[in-house]
């Protein structure tokens, strides 16, 4: 385990620190929403930008990547997540918080892109799905922490902000650190609802459905919680629970879903989250002991459910459009995922706090009633046809997760050499092999100039020897000497390899010295 751990570590903790702060983040905006006078249809607003700028981030993201690189984009994205979140209490308005909100989730989505390619690249078919399920509980469990960790402090103030800064910038180092390869492949998300209904219809119906609700729930909680008589703190545990309980029950029930028709389990989920609607209704919370209680049940009733549409969709999907799949089933939950706070912050305006949950009866209602006429329509796919249920895979992380490894031939699959950043200019590469070879012919003629001098020299020596015995010859020290070796070798630069007259060069020496 340690050791397949190992080359990801950096990255783990890097996912850490940013849903720390993302999870902050998401509980304390509605109630410092609501702290500065913002009406509930606002604080929806504010909610659902968040998901529209997640659907942008899974289109565009991409190419921001393609064009950067892993490295500088990673870098990028964060620090503008970072500088939105510190901009909330210096531009206190619903529409700057709208637009700020647009940002940070286009950030988050390239941000989950980014290091889940390189999870993927890191990974092995023997420890993908290891890698993979750690990841997801890190992204809930620092989801979870973020949500409490609000705790103590107070929403009124400058210092939570300050913090879910701080936590989103510190995320920036660890990546910044590794000694990992970088370049990775990565997904281009395509969205083709006609293809994915025909394929499946009651898991596209299903995950734009599930969408509405679980983005309800998750933004607007926080705000239900401290209208119906809780404080900022006990609000921080509501939410908390909602979002642990959830992804706690989302294995045993996904594994439960592999040897039953999946529909049957959408079916039975949908059911019991229009009862804990009601009883939200009907029942209002009294006290944190309830409040926790009742946050559980609506954890483990609502959020499995994108999980087993995922895995619905799986069962019927050639193994090469998992891609496709997997983007489509994303896409169709952030755009339902950016209509449900808006609607319920309508309801909550209009009917009061329960107007939450009223909206989440309703429209589970609506999925369970499609589903039970899909059961009569087409029969369910055999045990030997269904894909195992996967952890990560069908995980709500906003971003292409797939059962298997990425397969580079697939054309949503981008690989790293098709980047424009990781591009080299041919005609630089070309100038730079000139500049190399001409580097290299200057230092072997100087070198031959170098081996040729000693041998001329030789030579002249030689010559002087045998026209001149009766030359007088200079101590080696002299100013003769000296010269002699200073003209011979500048006659060898001047003309190496050419014959020397016997009669001149030996005279010149002596002339020179004298």
């Amino acid at each position: 385990m340690a050791q397949a751990l190992a080359p990801v570590t950096a990255l783990l903790l890097a996912i850490s620190f940013l849903i720390l702060g993302h999870g902050l983040q998401s509980t304390l905006l509605p109630l410092a929403g609501s702290e500065a006078g913002f009406s509930e249809l606002a604080i929806g607003l504010v909610s659902s930008s968040y998901f529209f700028g997640m659907v942008l981030g899974c289109l565009g993201a991409p190419y921001v990547i393609m064009r950067a690189g892993h490295i500088r984009a990673f870098a990028a994205l964060v620090s503008l997540m970072s500088a939105a979140a510190i901009l909330h209490p210096v531009l206190v308005e619903p529409v700057a918080w709208s637009l700020i909100r647009v940002v940070s989730g286009f950030c988050l989505a390239g941000f989950y892109m980014i290091v889940e390619s390189w999870l993927n690249e890191q990974a092995s078919n023997e420890n993908r799905g290891t890698i993979m399920s750690i990841y997801i509980v890190i992204v809930n469990a620092s989801m979870t922490v973020g949500q409490l960790s609000l705790t103590g402090m107070d929403v009124t103030t400058f210092v939570p902000f300050a913090v879910a800064s701080v936590a989103v910038s510190l995320a920036v180092i660890p990546v910044s650190l590794t000694t990992a390869n970088q370049p990775a492949p990565i997904t281009v998300v395509s969205f083709r609802p006609v293809k994915l209904y025909r394929n499946s219809p009651t898991a596209l119906v299903a995950a734009l459905l599930i969408g509405v609700t679980q983005g309800a729930l998750w933004m607007m909680a926080p705000l239900y919680a401290i209208q119906m008589g809780l404080s900022t703190n006990e609000a921080a545990y509501f939410t908390a629970a909602i979002i642990g309980a959830g992804a706690l029950a989302q294995w045993p029930i996904g594994r439960i879903s592999d040897r039953f028709d999946r529909r049957f389990v959408l079916l039975g989920l949908s059911g019991a989250a229009v009862v804990v609607g009601l009883v939200f209704i009907g029942a209002p919370i009294t006290g944190l002991a309830v409040a926790l209680v009742m946050a559980l049940l609506a954890g483990v009733a609502i959020q499995p459910s994108y999980a087993i549409a995922v895995s619905h969709a799986f069962d019927h999907a050639d193994r090469d459009d998992y891609v496709e799949t997997s983007s489509g089933m994303i896409l169709a939950f952030g755009i339902g995922s950016s209509i449900g706070p808006l609607s319920a912050a309508y309801l909550m305006q209009t009917v009061g706090p329960w107007g939450l949950f009223l909206q989440i009866a309703a429209v589970q209602a609506l999925l369970g009633l499609y589903i039970l006429s899909r059961l009569f329509q087409r029969a369910a796919p055999t045990l030997e046809e269904k894909t195992d249920f996967d952890y990560a895979s069908t995980a709500q992380v906003g971003s292409v997760l797939t059962p298997e490894p990425l397969d580079i031939e697939d054309p949503q699959v981008i690989s790293p050499e098709e980047f424009p950043a990781y591009e080299t200019d041919p005609e630089a590469d070309e100038n730079l092999v000139q500049e190399e070879t001409f580097a290299t012919a200057e230092d072997e003629e100087e070198t031959g100039d170098d081996e040729a001098a000693p041998l001329a020299e030789s030579e002249t020596g030689e010559t002087r020897a045998t026209d001149e015995p009766e030359a007088r010859e200079p101590d080696p020290g002299s100013t003769d000497e000296i010269s002699s070796r200073a003209a011979g070798t500048t006659s060898d630069k001047e003309g190496a390899g050419e014959d020397t007259k016997t009669d001149g060069p030996a005279e010149t020496p002596d002339k020179r010295g004298e």
